[in-house]
């Protein structure tokens, strides 16, 4: 299920936090949100791009978190590629992803951390090894969301999302479908398979 409504109170609480970086992300219907430390309006107009270049040197590990996560919302759209993307963003996979310009799950965590300042990694087992794991209870924005089909066995991770809250992740589902925003806690199938939530050292 896609799950984009009450995404501007989460920018505003970012461009709080942000002291005064300008965040944008296209929310549902065509608008976008600019949002500063002590105002927030929305505009019509199309989505605009996070900056390629973000002054991340001296920012607190929440504030990193929220540019990850603002990297990987601007990059919805994007096809899901197997084995595509990396820190510079969204690229050619390989296999059945081999003639697909995209993202695949990891790929789009790579990218989004190194916006961010933090190299993580192109894969889920060194994701789940780049930080400290977070209780459920403390997940907060940017935080890596796992999978694993045997949740006692990390060896088996097969997915990974970031957070865009406790209960939302911004992800590349799968082969045929986008980066886009899902509800997964709740979700029969993603609550089976949820594994841990890392929070990326930098």
């Amino acid at each position: 299920m896609i799950a984009e409504t009450g995404l501007a109170p989460i920018i505003a609480a970012a461009a709080g936090l942000m002291g005064g970086v300008v965040l944008l992300a296209g929310l549902a219907g065509g608008a976008y949100l600019t949002a500063t430390t002590s105002t927030a309006t929305c505009d019509p107009g199309p989505c605009e791009q996070f900056p390629d270049v973000m002054p991340v040197e001296g920012l607190a590990g929440a504030e990193r978190g929220l540019i990850a996560m603002q990297a990987a919302l601007n990059m919805r759209g994007v096809p899901y590629s197997w084995g595509g993307g990396g820190p510079s963003g969204p690229s050619f996979g390989i296999q059945h992803g081999a003639h697909i310009r995209g993202f695949d799950c990891s790929g789009l965590a790579e990218y989004a951390w190194a916006k961010a300042g933090a190299r993580i990694g192109g894969h889920t087992a060194p994701q789940w090894n780049a930080g400290a794991r977070i209780p459920r209870s403390q997940i907060r924005p940017g935080d890596l969301i796992f999978f694993a089909r045997d949740p006692a066995r990390p060896a088996t991770i097969h997915h990974v999302g970031i957070a865009v809250d406790a209960t939302r992740m911004v992800h590349a589902p799968s082969t045929g479908s986008t980066v886009r925003i899902d509800t997964w806690a709740g979700d029969p199938y993603r609550e089976r398979e949820f594994i841990g939530a890392v929070r990326p050292a930098l």
